[in-house]
């Protein structure tokens, strides 16, 4: 059987802390995502491991037997022995008695890569946290089977992107676990980090959480429930006065510009912000930054008025 390195498989190292090693997970199941590689067999395959990766290093009780089997197997390979030699059956018989590094651990195995249409976890996972054992070099499913015990509930995470309209509006997403499909409705206001719950759907009763992740948006720079986007106005309006149209996700305001307005004055259009996300009929404000625009020609009468205007000033 072989070795599978998870740290690898996510990207990190192997004192990674938990924050890292949920984000490595984030990025690259949302690359991998079968609904983002449709028929791409080699996307699926890498998937399965990132989830498998994560199933692991995410749990402190998987990660401390793997880490355990990852320290023998890297003290057999540096005295010169080779993956095919590797007793795995001596390895699995000592820790399921308690005598060897690993201990007795004995964990509840759930599987997201069913739900997520991505196949189940790899031989050498269930080997370890799901009671396989080792015969002569190959692995046996009919052996060693973990003890019967109460299964406990366990949430399972799911990435999900979404565009800033959908943030902005509110949106939904089916959910599809096994011949069950679920619509899910992530409320507006929701940002990136946002974790929609839904109760009770996965093994044993468990919880998936849909973590959010909004896309940017070319107009408007969000911060928190406030927004902020560039106003542009001509010279003209900024130094005489007037009116700029501004964007917003409601709908376009005219906005009053007072003469003499600096290049880069901000300002402050209450409730045309995100809306919150508990309480969807308030709403953060957006701030407007003006960009004057200056003419870039010239034609000789408008030349000779820029000249009498710097006259002036002397």
């Amino acid at each position: 059987m072989e070795y599978k390195d998870y740290y690898k498989v996510l990207g990190v190292s192997r004192n990674a802390k938990e924050d890292e090693i949920k984000k490595a997970y984030r990025k690259l199941a949302m690359k991998y995502h079968p609904d983002r590689n449709p028929g791409d067999k080699e996307a699926e395959d890498k998937f399965k491991d990132i989830n498998e990766a994560n199933e692991v290093l995410s749990d402190p009780k998987k990660r401390a037997r793997y880490d355990q089997l990852g320290e023998s197997y890297s003290q057999w390979q540096q005295g010169g022995g080779s993956p095919g030699n590797f007793n795995w059956d001596d390895w699995f018989t000592q820790a399921q008695a308690g005598q060897g590094r690993g201990g007795a651990t004995r964990v509840e195995v759930g599987d997201i890569g069913d739900m997520f249409g991505s196949g189940g976890f790899s031989d050498f996972f269930s080997a370890i946290f799901g009671g396989g054992g080792m015969s002569g070099g190959g692995f046996n499913t009919a052996t060693r089977r973990a003890q019967p015990r109460q299964a406990q509930p366990r949430t399972y995470e799911q990435p999900v992107k979404i565009s800033f309209n959908e943030a902005y509006q509110g949106a939904k997403r089916i959910l599809q676990l096994n011949e069950r499909k679920i619509e899910v409705k992530i409320p507006p206001g929701a940002k990136t980090g946002t974790r929609v719950r839904v109760s009770k759907v996965g093994p044993n009763n468990s919880d998936i959480h849909l973590v959010i992740e909004v896309e940017p948006d070319a107009k408007y720079e969000r911060q928190g429930d406030d927004l902020y986007s560039d106003v542009v106005v001509d010279l003209y309006t900024a130094v005489l006065g007037g009116q700029a149209k501004v964007a917003t996700p409601k709908g376009d305001v005219m906005l009053t510009i007072p003469s003499g307005s600096q290049n880069g004055r901000i300002f402050r259009l209450a409730g045309r912000g995100m809306p919150l996300l508990k309480d969807p009929k308030q709403f953060g404000d957006l701030y407007a930054k003006i960009k004057v625009e200056l003419p870039t020609e010239l034609n000789s009468e408008q030349k000779a008025l820029f000249e009498q205007l710097r006259d002036l000033k002397k």
